[in-house]
């Protein structure tokens, strides 16, 4: 549907203006959707992996506790004496303007936190495997944080470029065109008027 505009040359330059930058508009926001897809995929596929490999640590590391508390009784008094894991930080990258969380991890060593007498070898096992735990969901974090972001700023990119291709830029070229034909219109108007009056004047010429 054209925009209601009166069909003058200056109105016509400046829909043609806002076609040509509606245009770019699609295509830089069509190519930012595509790279932000890849990106998207590509981060699914560590999502994937990552979620496979944390399974199989937290069965091993539930079955690691049983076995140290079988062997030593319940481990609650060394847990309480594990002092806070303090080593995570937060920083961010941008992916088209997305912003990314990047998690670094400085890994604590654990084993310095409590009374070598209380513990066994099933217990740094255990320890050890609860650690791993933790090391794979920071990964997932980041990893299913990254998906959640980039769908996110895929969907809206996506609202943009449909608004743009189905309703922004059609409407631009119905315009266009119904300018360009009201001026045509108005040019084969024109000349058929200065041909009535030429043809009157040379009439009148030949009559004086």
């Amino acid at each position: 549907m054209a925009n209601q505009v009166f069909p003058t040359k200056g109105n016509l330059i400046a829909s043609k203006k806002s076609l040509e930058l509606a245009d770019m508009g699609y295509d830089l926001l069509d190519k930012k959707r595509n790279v932000l897809i890849t990106e998207m995929m590509s981060t699914l596929e560590d999502v994937r992996f990552i979620r496979s490999q944390i399974t199989d640590a937290y069965a091993k590391a539930y079955k690691a506790l049983e076995m140290a508390n079988v062997s030593r009784g319940l481990i609650d008094d060394i847990v309480e004496d594990i002092d806070e894991d303090q080593g995570l930080n937060i920083t961010y990258k941008s992916i088209m303007g997305v912003e990314i969380p990047k998690i670094h991890y400085e890994h604590q060593e654990l084993f310095h936190s409590y009374n070598f007498n209380l513990s066994s070898s099933q217990v740094d096992y255990a320890l050890n495997c609860f650690e791993e735990v933790k090391e794979l969901t920071i990964k997932l974090a980041e990893v299913e944080n990254t998906v959640y972001r980039l769908a996110n700023a895929i969907r809206n990119v996506s609202k943009r470029t449909n608004a743009l291709k189905n309703i922004s830029i059609p409407n631009l070229e119905s315009t266009i065109k119904f300018i360009s034909d009201s001026l045509e219109e108005k040019e084969r108007e024109e000349f058929s008027r200065q041909k009535v009056i030429k043809s009157q004047k040379q009439s009148k010429e030949k009559q004086s």
